[in-house]
């Protein structure tokens, strides 16, 4: 009896301690949108790397931090995807690379508020993301959502800097498929 009164002690132990998972990169996505002479265009990174730490019932353990590369944006349209390699957009020759890191977690409703760090083009802004986890057998899923401010990236500078002609505000989404960490 004893036996069993401290195992099960160690489960509900393990299950308030921070979880590692594995995004499944096949089933997950990252996109962005924006709107570009009054018409909406959407697109999404093909290339992105997730650490993920979370747990709803241990906040102050959780944590994301991702790498995304930035060379891997995809709208479908052939000269949109030209200009986000130029200098005045992402200027891939010298910043490859984006990532964002979190600093802390509040429960918002059934839902939950991520304050964190994005730096794009080596310019660091505070980001607050809406986050959805969703356990799914040993599984779950995590959204995310968040509206940026391509200017305060440096997204779009020159002529491109008229707002008037691609909207400041890029909504920003991702669904990630988790797998618990081995």
């Amino acid at each position: 009896m004893l036996r069993i009164l401290f195992a099960a002690l160690a489960l509900l132990s393990a299950a308030v301690h921070a979880k590692d998972w594995a995004v499944d990169p096949a089933a997950s996505t990252l996109g962005f949108g924006g709107t570009y002479q009054g018409e909406k265009f959407s697109g999404r990174f093909t290339r992105f790397e997730a650490a993920i730490r979370f747990d709803p019932a241990d906040l102050t353990a959780s944590r994301f931090d991702v790498s995304i590369d930035v060379t891997s944006a995809a709208t479908g349209n052939a000269d949109y995807d030209g200009q986000l390699a130029t200098r005045e957009f992402f200027d891939f020759a010298h910043f490859a690379k984006a990532h964002f890191v979190t600093h802390g977690f509040k429960p918002a409703g059934k839902d939950f508020v991520a304050d964190g760090t994005l730096t794009i083009r080596d310019r660091s802004q505070p980001v607050t993301l809406e986050v959805e986890f969703e356990p799914n057998g040993d599984g779950a899923t995590l959204d995310v959502r968040t509206t940026l401010k391509r200017l305060d990236f440096g997204i779009g500078s020159g002529d491109w800097a008229d707002t008037g002609v691609i909207a400041n505000e890029v909504p920003v989404s991702a669904h990630l498929v988790l797998k618990p960490q081995r």
